[in-house]
């Protein structure tokens, strides 16, 4: 094998199979689903966790926990990073910390904690605070401020059905 035969016969665009266009395409008559049983009948489809009629991995597996899809994601910084990153007298909000690369996931609520020390004095906008964070926040001379933060989905309880009046 030489080097230029290493990518010879890849094409970026594979041309698409065009089915039932008679036999001389090479796909007619049964446009390539064999003779008769359930995959050539139209409309079949498989499941995807389907395997040969054995019980599927999906459910020979134990599902262990639980999974609130409904709980806020909650992104936590500590005073620590806050001290490191942030000059005396800036002001710290979610948008800040962002622009500086503390936190570049998604989140919902913005935690600060109280890990670290500050010496500096910092005017902190978060969700929620740590009352160790909000404590030294404070003695630094800095300010907190409580962002609203978005409420936890609480699902509607189904009320019972009353019967109609029949007069």
């Amino acid at each position: 094998m030489k080097l230029h035969d290493v990518n010879e016969g890849i094409t970026k665009y594979k041309k698409r199979r065009r089915i039932g266009r008679g036999s001389g395409s090479g796909h007619g008559k049964t446009s390539g689903k064999g003779h008769k049983g359930q995959k050539s009948r139209s409309g079949w489809s498989q499941k995807v966790t389907f395997q040969g009629g054995a019980m599927a991995m999906v459910r020979r597996i134990p599902k262990r926990g639980f999974n609130n899809r409904f709980a806020l994601d909650v992104a936590t910084l500590n005073l620590r990073d806050l001290e490191r990153v942030f000059n005396d007298g800036d002001e710290v909000t979610p948008e800040s910390i962002k622009q500086q690369g503390l936190l570049t996931s998604r989140y919902d609520v913005l935690k600060i904690l109280g890990d670290g020390e500050l010496g500096k004095k910092l005017n902190v906008s978060a969700h929620r605070f740590s009352a160790k964070a909000q404590e030294q926040i404070e003695a630094a001379g800095g300010t907190v401020t409580v962002l609203p933060g978005k409420a936890p989905v609480i699902k509607n309880k189904m009320k019972p059905k009353t019967p109609k009046n029949r007069d």
